[in-house]
């Protein structure tokens, strides 16, 4: 499929399946290059999710990808998506748009959001909500558009963009639905009061917070998936993980998750929740500016990796009968301090739905400052 617009000749193509995807992939490269604080992903990460034959998210999902061209010239790109599974969960007919890139160009955005959205209501859906890269349960790249905190590098897993995406989106028709925050902490002597009071609240309810056996992997990860669908279940945009998304995460994960920075929550010997913090590998990943990993990238992200002195906690749930007791703060307050115990001098939270004030309240507390917005649209069709 293709849009033609003859005023500012900016063509929207559809990449037909099988045909090169490079250009879609350069185009991140093309628009964010020059920003110092941009983190380029690797190649083969973003390859493999949007890799029809190889993400577990095209088992439940139709995805199409669309290029925009000015004489020839890459200069905007959207994803658009039926996500079969969201839609039967929530009883709604949305599409998505996600990967969304672009000059600072409205009518380039106009017709990447025109497209997607001719795309999806040809497939009967009555709503477009994004950007989702594919949905909250891939880290492709976080939800949103970032609309505050662009003066910092993202974390691990989080996007980055220019300044003007919002006034692009909102120019196309789209408008806030909701806002996901990301909080930093840099200060590494949590208030002694919080400390004591999270201590006894654990001694009176009988909490034990223990980290991950990996002697017993698959165990751990069953459990671990479990609490993952149980504890987002209510959740502003959730979806249950499959078992082939989860073991496909897992299984990216691995390699760089430390034991004593994933934490699992028992009563009376019962998990009940769990929460990941993973080191900042985006302190490394910004020396590989081509994103790739061969023929010297790899051994550039090995001497990298060595000076990175911040994380993310990059999830954090409770099953629903235990939530709202305050065991949030004492998974925050843990991995802030086995992570300052293992060398770590920082670390950001995200990202946090702004209604969600159960774990905003705890980090809060903690000294934590919200200081990354990112915002996810919507627009009926």
């Amino acid at each position: 499929m293709s849009t033609t617009l003859p005023a500012r000749a900016v063509r929207v193509r559809e990449l037909a399946p099988g045909e090169s995807l490079r250009p879609f992939i350069d185009l991140a490269w093309t628009i964010n290059a020059r920003d110092p604080h941009w983190v380029p992903p690797l190649r083969r990460t973003i390859e493999a999710v949007l890799d029809r034959g190889t993400h577990p998210y095209h088992r439940h999902a139709e995805v199409a990808y669309f290029l925009a061209e000015r004489g020839g010239v890459p200069v905007g790109r959207i994803a658009a998506s039926v996500n079969r599974l969201h839609n039967e969960y929530h009883g709604e007919q949305a599409g998505f748009f996600g990967f969304f890139e672009a000059i600072d160009d409205a009518e380039v955005a106009s017709a990447l959001v025109a497209a997607a959205a001719g795309w999806l209501r040809a497939r009967g859906m009555r709503r477009l909500r994004g950007p989702m890269n594919f949905s909250t349960n891939e880290e492709g790249a976080s939800p949103g558009v970032l609309v505050a905190g662009h003066e910092t590098p993202p974390r691990v897993m989080m996007a980055h963009n220019p300044p003007y995406y919002g006034a692009l989106l909102e120019a196309a028709g789209l408008a806030k639905e909701k806002d996901l925050l990301a909080y930093w902490l840099d200060d590494p002597r949590p208030p002694e009061r919080l400390v004591k009071a999270a201590e006894r609240a654990a001694e009176r309810d009988g909490v034990v917070l223990r980290a991950l056996r990996l002697r017993r992997l698959r165990e751990e990860v069953g459990i671990i998936r479990e609490i993952y669908n149980s504890a987002w279940s209510r959740n502003w945009g959730f979806v249950p993980m499959t078992d082939a998304e989860f073991a496909y995460i897992a299984r990216d994960l691995k390699p760089v998750v430390d034991p004593e920075l994933c934490l699992i929550a028992e009563v009376h010997g019962q998990p009940v929740g769990f929460s990941l913090a993973l080191p900042d590998l985006n302190r490394a990943l910004r020396h590989l500016p081509d994103g790739r990993l061969l023929p010297f990238g790899f051994l550039k992200l090995l001497w990298h990796r060595r000076k990175i002195d911040s994380l993310r906690v990059l999830t954090l749930g409770l099953r629903p009968e235990h939530q709202n007791q305050g065991l949030a703060t004492l998974f925050f307050l843990r991995t802030f301090q086995v992570g300052v115990a293992r060398g770590y001098r920082a670390g950001e939270a995200s990202w946090i739905l702004e209604d969600n004030l159960e774990m905003r309240s705890p980090l809060e507390k903690l000294g934590a400052q919200a200081y990354k917005t990112y915002r996810v649209y919507a627009m009926e069709l």
